[in-house]
């Protein structure tokens, strides 16, 4: 099994990125844990996710086909961070649901697109429940 320590997206904004990703988060119950010059980092009790200005001094691009999948502590926070990040000036990408797809059952999630394009989602009951 690989454990992943921690993932991070590339965004031109850092401060304006973090005030959005603070409000989608929140409803998760994580919050900024450290911010700088460049960077701001989120999670728990632990850095988990960051978002960061390119180091290479290139432009921050969003993935075609990546997403960053947060989990949820339960189906309603699904549905309230999904509305918490269009608030913020995310754009719909799947309204909360049901994935038939999943190989999971009973699996909720919603997706958004973050204002600088990358794809985000919120789930309850996939491979992290």
């Amino acid at each position: 099994m690989t454990t992943i320590d921690d993932l991070s997206l590339g965004v031109a904004d850092v401060p304006a990125a973090r005030a959005f990703y603070g409000r989608v988060l929140d409803v998760l119950g994580k919050r900024c844990l450290a911010e700088g010059d460049g960077f701001a980092a989120f999670g728990r009790d632990r850095v988990a996710f960051l978002l960061l200005t390119p180091f290479n001094g290139g432009l921050a691009s969003a993935g075609n086909g990546a997403h960053v999948a947060f989990a949820a502590p339960d189906r309603e926070a699904v549905a309230k961070a999904h509305a918490a990040g269009l608030d913020a000036g995310a754009s719909d990408e799947g309204a909360p649901g049901e994935r038939a797809a999943y190989p999971m059952p009973g699996v909720l999630a919603a997706y958004l697109r973050d204002p600088w394009g990358n794809k985000i989602e919120l789930v309850h009951g996939g491979f992290s429940a």
